[in-house]
């Protein structure tokens, strides 16, 4: 009878399966702010990071990956396209982009299309390719809207502004790894913000961030400062420049 009470007790009670933890991401950078002077020509910002609660095999596997992006200041950008007319090139046609990412670094473990389908990237919002270009004027005809929108990502790629350094998120360790970033040489100042992104096996999981702010630094300091604070002074001041070096240029060259 005993015997039959205690497999009773032990059936009422069956053991609790527990859940492994959820693995987690987070990231650090090197610093917290960045310096521009006149000579600068460009950097590479190196960002740190650890997996929480990784799974050992995944890690050995190598089915863990990493996204880091460094994100710039967004500003409304208009976009231009010149045509040639009576064989001079003038501005016809304009679009305006509401917070458009100033500047866009990625760095990745492997080649994006390797990480995981084009639709998470889009849903994401993660890539410049996928980065949403807000039109000022939503009336305007998709297919024009399309055709800026291309020639402002080229343009940006161009310039360095956005950039992809593949291999450039290493794992240190199972759990720690190291991500570096591309800052152009006209990287703009404001507060950028850095986030890491974490997939496993193709599916995202989780996301990290930081902040980092770019500042000039020295004489550029001082009038960039001055530009901003008295501004109607500053353009005083250069238009009355302006005039004294034209002036002073045409008593050096004047011919008598």
């Amino acid at each position: 009878m005993a015997a039959a009470l205690l497999s009773l007790s032990v059936a009422a009670f069956p053991a609790i399966a527990q859940t492994p933890p959820t693995e987690n991401i987070q990231i650090g950078l090197s610093t917290d702010n960045v310096s521009i002077t006149a000579g600068f020509s460009g950097a590479d910002l190196t960002i740190f990071g650890s997996l929480e609660n990784a799974d050992p095999l995944v890690a050995r596997q190598g089915r863990y990956d990493v996204i880091v992006v460094l994100e710039g200041p967004a500003r409304p950008v208009v976009v231009r396209r010149k045509d040639r007319v009576l064989g001079i090139w003038i501005n016809l046609e304009s679009e305006t982009f509401e917070n458009v990412p100033v500047s866009y670094s990625v760095a990745t473990t492997r080649p994006l299309q390797d990480v995981t389908d084009p639709n998470s990237y889009k849903q994401l919002s993660l890539g410049a390719s996928n980065l949403y270009m807000q039109p000022a004027d939503a009336g305007d005809s998709p297919a024009t809207i399309q055709e800026f929108t291309a020639a402002l990502r080229e343009r940006k790629s161009a310039t360095g502004l956005y950039s992809e350094n593949v291999g450039g998120v290493q794992f240190l360790s199972q759990n720690l790894f190291r991500a570096t970033v591309r800052l152009a040489p006209n990287v703009p100042v404001g507060t950028h913000k850095a986030r890491a992104f974490l997939f496993k096996s193709g599916l995202f999981l989780k996301e990290s961030s930081a902040q980092l702010e770019i500042r000039k630094s020295g004489f550029e300091q001082s009038i960039f400062r001055v530009a901003h604070d008295y501004s109607f002074l500053y353009g005083v001041f250069a238009v009355s420049l302006a005039m004294l070096t034209g002036w002073l240029g045409r008593l050096v060259f004047r011919k008598d």
